[in-house]
């Protein structure tokens, strides 16, 4: 069994820095994609960034592409998300999820989340 547990969450005044962690348990960490995903109440849960088994490979929605870095450290079975510049619009939950197959912005092609950390910023 797959445990994500994401945590950094927190509050910011727009134009600051958070940076979210998500720790993944079990061996098999290094040889799935991984995604980050957010959801404000009421609405779906939006693509954010994704990244590959290595790392070598990112993808960042375009709402975010220059202010966000997704990264990954195997060796302590983690991804991270940097996220500069924060906006208020940038406010919600941020789920940390493992991609199991098909295309990396699409939530259905995940298969195990984390219960997500609260980012707030404030204008």
């Amino acid at each position: 069994q797959v445990q994500l547990v994401e945590s950094g969450g927190g509050l910011v005044q727009a134009g600051g820095s958070l940076r979210l962690s998500c720790a993944a348990s079990g061996r098999t960490f290094s040889s799935y994609a991984m995604g980050w995903f957010r959801q404000v109440l009421g609405k779906e849960r939006d693509f954010v960034a994704a990244l590959s088994w290595s790392g070598g490979s990112t993808y960042y929605a375009d709402s975010v592409k220059g202010r966000f870095t997704i990264s990954r450290d195997n060796a302590k079975n983690t991804v991270y998300l940097q996220m500069n510049s924060l906006k208020p619009e940038d406010t919600a939950v941020y789920y940390c999820a493992r991609l199991g197959s098909g295309r990396y912005y699409d939530a259905a092609s995940y298969d195990y989340w984390g219960q997500g950390t609260q980012v707030t910023v404030s204008s």
